[in-house]
């Protein structure tokens, strides 16, 4: 068992993390695996997300929003960097499937601004190579060339 107090200074310690900058469960989890009793650590987890400074399927949302607006990547990419945060596939197969519209357009607009910056130093079939090799489909390709 565990007193009340080391709950709280725990907790403290755990949300500062969180604070900081969002983070998922797993990252959390890595980070204090080793650094508090089992079961007050499992929850403490528990707690944040019930208060929801633990939300996996909100931080998939707010990720990717943030790279759709700041880089050109493929889906595949972006699906890379989510499950390298340690988040859980189903949730993020769950989010594409949602919104494949909207993540579709992203990625042929992805394509479209490469296309732009590369088509003064590569040929057309350089930079579908290199478009396939980031993980865009061909489909996305083919859509972005004809949108130019």
């Amino acid at each position: 068992m565990y007193s009340l107090e080391d709950f709280d200074k725990a907790k403290t310690k755990i949300l500062k993390y969180i604070i900081y900058k969002r983070r998922t469960e797993q990252e959390i989890r890595k980070k204090f695996q080793n650094e508090f009793n089992e079961e007050m650590f499992e929850d403490i987890i528990d707690y944040l997300k019930e208060a929801k400074y633990i939300d996996d399927e909100e931080y998939i949302e707010k990720i990717v929003n943030n790279f759709r607006i700041l880089k050109n990547l493929s889906n595949i990419e972006l699906k890379f960097k989510l499950i390298s945060k340690g988040l859980e596939k189903n949730l993020i197969e769950d989010y594409f499937y949602e919104n494949r519209e909207e993540l579709e357009e992203y990625e042929i607009k992805s394509a479209i601004n490469i296309i732009m910056k590369k088509s003064r130093d590569l040929e057309k079939e350089e930079i579908k190579m290199y478009l396939l090799k980031k993980g865009y489909r061909q489909s996305s390709i083919n859509s972005a060339f004809e949108d130019i």
